[in-house]
This record gives C-alpha cells, structure tokens and sequence, in this order.
C-alpha cells in the first residue's frame, strides 16, 4: 500500500473515538503504549516511525471515571512532546472537546485567563496546529494561539437531524442566553434555508453570579411551536432547564435542546428528568456515561461528529478547503 505520510495517534482514555475517526478515514490507528506508575506519574511512546510524517493526535480533554481533565492533558502534553522530539514532519493535535475553553476573560479581578495559558502550554511542546469542535468562545479560541487554530462546527449535523424530523411546521430556535444568540442565529438560518420556510428565534434573560444562574423572561414567540434551544454545551443542565421551563410556560408544543459538548456533570439526570423536554440532542465528543436515568436515556439522541473530523484530518492532510466542508448550503460569507 502506498504510504501517504499521514499518521494518527491517540492515549488510551480517546480510542473508541479515534477508532471512529480512523474508520471513516479507512487507515488504523497508530500503535503506541503507555505506562502508569507507583509513584502517580505516567509515560506514553509511540512505537513507530514518524519521522517526516503528517502526525494528527486525538484526545478529548474532559474528566471520566479514571481520569480528570488535567491528568489528560499533562500526559497529552507529554506525549505531543516525544512527537516532536521523534522528528514528526507537522504535528496537529485533535481536541474534540477542549478544556478550560469557558475561561476567555476575567470576570473578577485577578482571575485567570485559562485559554490563553491552555494554548501557550500546547504550543511550548511544538505542535504546529490544533483542532477542535464549536468552543465557547471563538474569538478568543482564535486570539488565544498563535498557530494554526482549526474550529469545527456541528451544526451542519444538527441541521440534518432536525430537518428529518417530522415535527411541527411552525419551529423556533432558542438561545438559552444572550451571548449565544449569534451561534442560533447561524443554526436557525442553516435549518430555515434547508427546510425552505421561516424558522423564527428566541432567547433568554440569563445572569450567572458565583455559579448561580438566574434570569427568567424569554423573549420571542414559541406558543404552538416546536422549540429547538441550541447550546455549546450542557454541563448540569440548569441552563437548559430553566429555558424549557420558561418555554413550556410559554405554550411550546414540542422542546429539543442540543448542544456539541454534553458534561452532564452534578445532577444532570435529574434536572434533565423534565418531562417538558422531548429530546435531548449532543454530539459524541464526549461519552454519557454520567447519565443514567433510564427517562433521561429515552430523550438522548448522539450524533457522530467522528467522520466529520476525519474528513477535516483527510482535507488538511491533502491541502483541501475546511470552508468548504463546514459548508451547509445557506453560507453567504
């Protein structure tokens, strides 16, 4: 078999999702090993040449039941390191989900910046770019590193999904806040356009003060409609919640919330328990395996974004267009 230079890596705690990536690509995984020891500290090699080759790392950053987010990122750190230092042509680093990306700004004085140190901390172990799938922030995300940032976005996904549902005619795309009203206007204008009738919109009043959040009033027009809240991600889900909530109120016939990144961290099972909410739509760029409400689990829908970052890889590999792939049809930029 021809060898195109393209090879691609994952730690233990991403497989299953490398796995998928690779799959969709039709190439295998690159062997590695790695090491844990009695004192808490760890190593991981790879056990092939990559000397001048495309190398393309996975890990999602997010904690599980064996590790928390920053024993994945050091031994991530580590391990893009022994890349470089095994003389990989171009180093990239796949972050489906990217930690510490909520953190863009200070909201108090003397807190700190943890995106910007989060990229200077990747970009001090030489990696030449870095990808990943609908941040919090993007500008920041873009501000924050100095190399290639590559920004992949579900929405194409969500568009197909909705738009093959048999729903009710009259919809409604919901921001659960303020600041995320320009990512729904994006959504809802890609859904209008391939459903080919008016989608309208909505959103919610919403202030978080010491990680309460509060705010009531839903601005927007959802009586009789099926309602879609879209989000970046659902952490405990009392974001979510309270805009099913205010929704339902309000008359909705139908709710959905989606969003790219699913946490489910505290009591996400049961705030999501609401039976006001229909479905509850995410990608798999992180596993629910916090979730076990059995209602919960019946609502669940997970989207597979593995192919679409294979392409991605496939597309930066050969020199294609990510614009082009990111595309939905509705683009006017």
């Amino acid at each position: 078999m021809h060898d195109t230079g393209l090879r691609i890596f994952t730690l233990n705690a991403s497989r299953d999702f490398a796995r998928d990536v690779t799959k969709s690509l039709g190439i295998s995984l690159g062997e590695h090993e790695e090491r844990d020891f009695l004192d808490g500290e760890h190593k991981a090699r790879i056990l092939e040449n990559v000397r001048g080759k495309d190398v393309f790392v996975i890990q999602s950053l997010h904690s599980d039941e064996q590790q928390s987010v920053n024993d994945k990122l050091i031994r991530l750190l580590w391990f893009l390191g022994s890349i470089r230092d095994a003389s990989a042509g171009r180093v990239t680093v796949v972050i489906p989900y990217l930690c510490y990306a909520r953190k863009e700004r200070k909201t108090k004085s003397r807190d700190p910046v943890s995106s910007r140190y989060l990229a200077a901390i990747l970009e001090a172990v030489g990696i030449d770019r870095v990808m990943t799938l609908d941040v919090h922030n993007l500008a920041a995300y873009q501000n924050a590193f100095r190399i290639h940032s590559e920004h992949l976005e579900a929405k194409k996904l969500f568009v197909d999904y909705f738009s093959a549902q048999q729903a009710i005619n009259e919809l409604v795309v919901v921001s659960p806040d303020v600041g995320g009203v320009k990512r729904a206007e994006l959504f809802r204008q890609a859904l209008q356009a391939r459903l080919g009738r008016a989608v309208g919109s909505g959103f919610m009043e919403k202030q978080r003060s010491a990680g309460v959040v509060s705010g009531e009033t839903l601005v927007g027009n959802v009586k009789g409609k099926a309602v879609i809240i879209l989000d970046d991600l659902i952490s405990s889900g009392a974001t979510i919640a309270r805009t099913v909530k205010a929704c339902h109120q309000a008359g909705a016939g139908h709710i959905s919330a989606t969003a790219s990144h699913g946490l489910f961290v505290a009591n996400a099972d049961e705030v999501l328990a609401d039976t006001a909410l229909d479905k509850l739509v995410v990608t798999n760029t992180i596993p629910a395996f916090r979730l076990h409400s059995e209602s919960v689990k019946a609502k669940l829908v997970i989207l597979n974004v593995a192919p679409l970052f294979g392409e991605a890889i496939r597309r930066i590999h050969e020199g294609g267009s990510i614009v082009e792939l990111l595309a939905t049809g509705d683009d006017t930029a």
